[in-house]
């Protein structure tokens, strides 16, 4: 139930990211609270691959998710121990992809950074954007994310 829910959840797929939006969780509940348990999995997410996320984690029980969340809760810290890259650019060969419909993509500074991205990332070999596509970039649009990587891969090869 909580992989059906956290990927279908985070997806292209979900009517809910339409619109993206961040993970706000209200106080009292949880995220699985926010994500209802999809009527049907979408074409990229069959039962046997909830049942492989399933047995992975199983064996951390409550423990599976605290690395991932761990970053989350402690953003202003991060944030901090930062501070040090403020400023700087990412000045090796990049490729930027998302999702249009990704919940990052509705953060606050997300739009100034996407428009800044040259100024960011002066090597920049591309920006795409995948129609459609949620949070799970990877598993939503496999044949897409293989094209735009091994297009970037061969820009970067070239002499």
């Amino acid at each position: 139930m909580t992989f059906r829910r956290i990927l279908f959840g985070g997806s292209g797929d979900h009517p809910a990211n339409r619109e993206p939006r961040p993970w706000v969780i209200p106080e009292g509940r949880t995220v699985l609270d926010t994500m209802p348990e999809p009527p049907l999995l979408p074409p990229w997410l069959t039962e046997d691959d909830i049942r492989a996320y399933a047995e992975d984690f199983e064996p951390y029980g409550e423990r599976a998710f605290t690395g991932a969340l761990n970053w989350y809760r402690n953003i202003e810290r991060n944030h901090e121990l930062l501070a040090l890259f403020h400023g700087r650019v990412i000045d090796v060969p990049a490729l930027y992809m998302v999702g249009d419909r990704d919940m990052i993509t509705s953060l606050r500074g997300a739009p100034g950074l996407r428009a800044s991205l040259k100024t960011v990332a002066p090597r920049l070999h591309a920006r795409v954007t995948l129609p459609g596509c949620g949070y799970w970039t990877q598993q939503e649009r496999p044949a897409e994310v293989n094209a735009a990587l091994l297009g970037f891969l061969d820009s970067v090869m070239r002499p």
